[in-house]
This record gives C-alpha cells, sequence and structure tokens, in this order.
C-alpha cells in the first residue's frame, strides 16, 4: 500500500471514528434536551458550519498540495512561509467570521423562527448562535497546521487531532449539559448555549495536540530547510493568489450540505405554519438534519474515504494521459460508494423505526423514524456528490462544481416551502434529495464529456448492486417482521435495539456473501480477499 493511500486510510479512519463519537454522543444529549433545544442546537451550527467553511475558504487542504508542491522542488523554506502567511490570513477570516455570527445572530433568528415566535424564543435563538460563534476564532487557524502537516506526507497529527477535538468537546458538552439541567436546574437553554460553546473548546484541545506534534516534528523540518536548494521567488500576493486558486473546489464540497441545511433552516418554519402542522415543527427539523443525518453519514463517510483514497492515482493518470488506468479508477470510484453506500442506506430505510428508537428514544417514534426512513436515501446522493466533485477536481474541471451545487441550491430554495406545504416534514427530505440528486448528474454528465469517459461497466456492476441489495433487503425485512410478532419496538427501546442487531447482522452477512460469491467484491475492490477466502474455505 502506498503512502498516500496509507494517509487517506488513516485520515478516514479517524473522521469515521469522529462521526460514529459524533452520533453516540447525541443518544445521551437528546434524552438530556427536549426536541425544542436540539433544534436550538442545530440552529446554531447550521450558519456557524457555513462560516466556517466560507472563512477557511478550503484553505487547509489547499495549504497540503501548496506544501506537497514545493516540497517535491525541494524549496521547503516557501513550504514554512505559506504555513505563517496562512496562519495569518485565517486569523484575519476567522475574526471576521466570528463577528458576523456573533452580532448577526439577532437577525439571523428572527430569520430562523416562525413569523409568530415569540421575542424569548428569539433571544434563545440568538445566545444559542453567539455561544458558538467564538470556536470560528480559533479554529480555522489551527487547520492550517492540519493542513501543513498533511502536506509534508504527515497524516497523524490530523488524524489524531481530530479525535481528540471530538472527544474533549463531547466530554465538555454532556458534563455542561449535565452540571446546568439537573445539578444547578438551570436552563434548557443555557444547557444548550453551552453544548455550542464546546466547540471552542474542543478547539482549544485540538491545539495542544498540534503543538505537540510540532515540537515533536520541528527538528526534523528544520533538518529539512538546512537541506534548501534552491529558493522559488514567491511573493507573498503571489503564494495567498496560488494557495486561493486550490483552494476553490474544496470549499464547494465543505459548504454544500450546511447549505441545504441552511436553506431547511430560513424556510422550514414558515412553511410548516403555513401547512397547519405547527404543532409538528417543534423537533422535526433537527429529528431530519441533526439526528437522522447523524445515523446516516457514518456509513457514507466510510464510503467516502475508501473511495477518495482513490484518487490521487486519478489526478496522476490524468496528468500523465493514461486513459485506461484514468477510466478504471473512476470506475473503481464509483463502484465502491454503490459498493457500501446502496445496501447501508437500503437497509437503514428498512429499519428506520427501530434505529431511530434505538439511538434517539421510542417518543413519537411513528413520526421520527419515518422521516428517516425518507431521510436515508440522501446519503446516497450526498456521497456521489462529494466524491464526483472530487473527480471534476482530479480531471481539472472543478470550476463545473460551482455550477453544479449552484444549480442543487436553486432547485432546493424554489422546491422547499412548496414540497413542505404538499408533503409536511417530509417535504424538505424530498427537496434535498432533488436538489443534490440534480448536481450529481450534473457532474458526471460533466465527467462524460470532458473526457468521454463510458458509465457501461457502472451500470453493469450497479445493476449487480441493485440486485444483491434487493435480496439484502428481503433478508432484513424477514428478520424484522418476524421478531416483532413477539417484541414491540415501537414502544421499547430494548426491543428496538434486539430487533436491529440482529436484522443488521443477518443483512450484512447475507449481502458480503452474496457480493463474494458473485466474485463483485474482487472485481471491485481489487484482487482476492484472502481473509474471506479463508474463511469460506475457497480455492
Amino acid at each position: 500500500m502506498s503512502k498516500i493511500l496509507k494517509g487517506t486510510m488513516l485520515l478516514t479512519g479517524a473522521t469515521f471514528l469522529s462521526k460514529l463519537l459524533g452520533m453516540i454522543y447525541t443518544i445521551p444529549f437528546a434524552q438530556m434536551v427536549d426536541p425544542s433545544g436540539m433544534d436550538l442546537y442545530f440552529y446554531a451550527y447550521t450558519p456557524y458550519n457555513i462560516l466556517l467553511s466560507v472563512s477557511t475558504l478550503g484553505v487547509p487542504l489547499a495549504v497540503s498540495k501548496f506544501v506537497s508542491k514545493y516540497n517535491s522542488l525541494g524549496d521547503y523554506q516557501t513550504s514554512r512561509r505559506i504555513l505563517k502567511t496562512g496562519m495569518q490570513l485565517m486569523a484575519v477570516s476567522g475574526i471576521v467570521a466570528f463577528l458576523i455570527l456573533f452580532f448577526g445572530s439577532h437577525q439571523m433568528a428572527i430569520w430562523t423562527l416562525a413569523s409568530d415566535a415569540t421575542q424569548k424564543s428569539i433571544e434563545d435563538t440568538s445566545m444559542v448562535i453567539r455561544m458558538v460563534s467564538f470556536a470560528l476564532i480559533i479554529i480555522p487557524s489551527m487547520s492550517i497546521v492540519r493542513g501543513f502537516f498533511q502536506g509534508n506526507e504527515s497524516m497523524a497529527p490530523t488524524a489524531v487531532s481530530q479525535v481528540i477535538e471530538q472527544i474533549v468537546r463531547i466530554v465538555f458538552l454532556l458534563a455542561a449539559v449535565f452540571i446546568i439541567l439537573d445539578i444547578l436546574h438551570g436552563s434548557t437553554t443555557l444547557a444548550v448555549g453551552f453544548a455550542t460553546f464546546a466547540a471552542f473548546i474542543g478547539g482549544v484541545a485540538s491545539i495542544a495536540v498540534l503543538f505537540y506534534y510540532w515540537k515533536r516534528r520541528k527538528p526534523h523540518l528544520d533538518r529539512m530547510l538546512e537541506q534548501q536548494g534552491e529558493t522559488q521567488e514567491v511573493s507573498n500576493g503571489a503564494m495567498i493568489k496560488e494557495l486561493l486558486g486550490y483552494a476553490g473546489p474544496f470549499v464547494l464540497v465543505g459548504i454544500a450540505t450546511p447549505l441545504y441545511q441552511f436553506v431547511d433552516q430560513m424556510t422550514f418554519n414558515d412553511a410548516m405554519e403555513a401547512a397547519g402542522l405547527s404543532d409538528l415543527a417543534d423537533g422535526s427539523i433537527s429529528a431530519i438534519n441533526f439526528l437522522s443525518h447523524k445515523l446516516v453519514i457514518i456509513p457514507v463517510t466510510l464510503g467516502i474515504g475508501l473511495s477518495l483514497a482513490i484518487l490521487p492515482a486519478i489526478t496522476k493518470a490524468f496528468t500523465n494521459n493514461q486513459r485506461a488506468q484514468l477510466f478504471r479508477q473512476i470506475n473503481q470510484a464509483l463502484e465502491i460508494v454503490a459498493l457500501l453506500i446502496l445496501p447501508a442506506i437500503i437497509g437503514l430505510s428498512i429499519v428506520a423505526y427501530e434505529a431511530y428508537g434505538t439511538f434517539y428514544g421510542v417518543d413519537n417514534l411513528e413520526y421520527y423514524g419515518g422521516l428517516l426512513r425518507w431521510y436515508a436515501p440522501v446519503g446516497l446522493f450526498f456521497a456521489l456528490y462529494t466524491v464526483t466533485a472530487s473527480i471534476l477536481q482530479g480531471i481539472n474541471r472543478q470550476n463545473f462544481a460551482v455550477i453544479s451545487l449552484g444549480t442543487g441550491l436553486l432547485i432546493k430554495i424554489c422546491t422547499n416551502s412548496w414540497l413542505v406545504l404538499m408533503l409536511g416534514a417530509k417535504g424538505a427530505i424530498v427537496a434535498t434529495g432533488l436538489a443534490v440528486a440534480s448536481a450529481v448528474i450534473l457532474n458526471l454528465y460533466k465527467i462524460q464529456r470532458a473526457i468521454h469517459f463510458s458509465y457501461k461497466q457502472l451500470f453493469k456492476r450497479t445493476l449487480l448492486i441493485t440486485i444483491l441489495t434487493t435480496i439484502m433487503g428481503f433478508a432484513v425485512w424477514a428478520v424484522k417482521w418476524t421478531m416483532s410478532l413477539g417484541m414491540d419496538p415501537m414502544n421499547n427501546r430494548a426491543h428496538a435495539l434486539v430487533i436491529l442487531i440482529v436484522s443488521v447482522a443477518v443483512g450484512g452477512l447475507v449481502y458480503l456473501f452474496l457480493a463474494y460469491k458473485t466474485t463483485l467484491l474482487e472485481r471491485i475492490m481489487g484482487g482476492r480477499i484472502s481473509k474471506l477466502d479463508k474463511w469460506l474455505k475457497r480455492n
């Protein structure tokens, strides 16, 4: 396994672990605050995520590419200079983003809530938005250091700091909420405010980890400077221009999901009120875009990580005009998404009620579980958008991502309120699905047009994956239905857990066995799967 692939897999593992922890903490957190508290938490984090993406401008990943380029030229001094320049740039953009979110919190709260919202609701929403804004002061600059280490092919600092940041954030969040609600008997709003402030505390912990790695790695980095050959005469202005040129595509991929969620935040409550569903509005938006999203994003993260591990090879093949190799790598990247994520989201749709009940409780499960069932398939489109946008970058068509994202966002804006009026809360999910699917179709079309890529092989294998997924789905449904005859997952959380575990285990084994026996795993993942060979005693 190449060093690049190992590094990518390390970062994928860290991201997957962080997402898993991010899902697990919502179990006690959702029990500690009521649905309106979860909505407050979502209201704060959506604009925060957007401003975080905008303030960093995709620069951390661009720094990685910049450092890698100049290191390959033996110009370690320019690589070191970009660290200092990038941190200064991110410090300014972070402070600007903080000021916008902090002082714009009141107006953002007015836009978020329904027109009949009370002044107290507006003040509560404004307060939690202000609390999360402090993280913007430090996280952009911190992320630059991660990019610098990655450019030096050192992935451990990013991976470890990412996991530690998440752990510290979660511990502070749960401890603060517990102390405020159960010991001090404070308000839910105050508890949620400190829960959002946990992002700042997690950022401080990440900085401490990165500083530790910097002290350890600095002697090695200094020795690289001593080996300096010819220095490229690059001014600070030219460095920033080149850096932002690299950064554009990265920020588009990172900001896509928060933008779709922000449209919900701005329009959902008014649309639900207009539909006469104000009584269902509380808790619905967080159940869709926060709690359900946490469940869906786990398999999506793993699939994307494995798929994106191939992207360096795609870039290399395109640069060297190796068409056969390029087509093979693109096919593999897209096929991995279908192989891993399609069965995962179909399985999650089938056991949606059991999954939601297991993690978040059985209160109003008929309603919230139904929202998860509708939302799960959208995860496939999110995954495909990320991978196709990255493929566009690999074939030097990254600017098209602006068009596809803009089209998807326009569709979301135009259809969201209308679909909510027609379908209730599910309408917001349908609007997101239509928007992201449209962006994916545009990306796939551009890939085909740009390099004359054929989707024939992808179609054939996806058809086989769909057949195997259908068989798996019947197996999951049969197990779930049989066990439900003697258990009550809709009203008993323990029953929901048991049915979920058994159904997922059976479905996973059935799909894995079928994918192996049809040689689908070998053809997509490459080579024989030795451990499965040994397990199944295949000759």
